[in-house]
Order: C-alpha cells, then structure tokens, then sequence
C-alpha cells in the first residue's frame, strides 16, 4: 500500500525556481525591448505630416515615404 498524497517536505520539490525566474526576467526584457514596426510608428507618430499621411495609407507606408531613404549629402 502506497500513499497517493505527496510528503509534505517535499510538496515543492518537483517545481524549479530557477526556470520559473528565468522565464519571468525573459519576459521582462521582451516587454522593454521594441520591435522595429513599433519603434517606426512611435517616430512616424512623432512628426506631423508622417502621421497624417498614415491615417490614409497606413503607418508602413507613411514610414517608408518619410523615413524610408536616408538623404546624405
């Protein structure tokens, strides 16, 4: 006869802090770290005339029109 509950000392025994921490600080840092689309919008959102032009074509398009090709002198 064996019993079916699990000893109270070693409740939490099969759980891994470790793991459990390194999931929650990847996690963290996912949410602080932008993707590139995001980080386009908020410029584009910045500069008036971008914005405008994405209400009507779309923040990738607006982006690309504005920004897009880098001028050098």
């Amino acid at each position: 006869f064996s019993d079916p509950f699990i000893n109270r000392r070693r409740a939490n025994g099969f759980m891994q802090a470790d793991t459990r921490l390194e999931g929650i600080s990847q996690e963290r840092l996912r949410g602080r770290i932008k993707a590139p689309l995001e980080r386009q919008r908020e410029i584009c959102e910045d500069y008036y005339p971008c914005e405008q032009y994405a209400f009507r074509h779309g923040y990738a398009a607006a982006y690309k029109h504005y920004f897009g090709r880098r001028r050098t002198k």
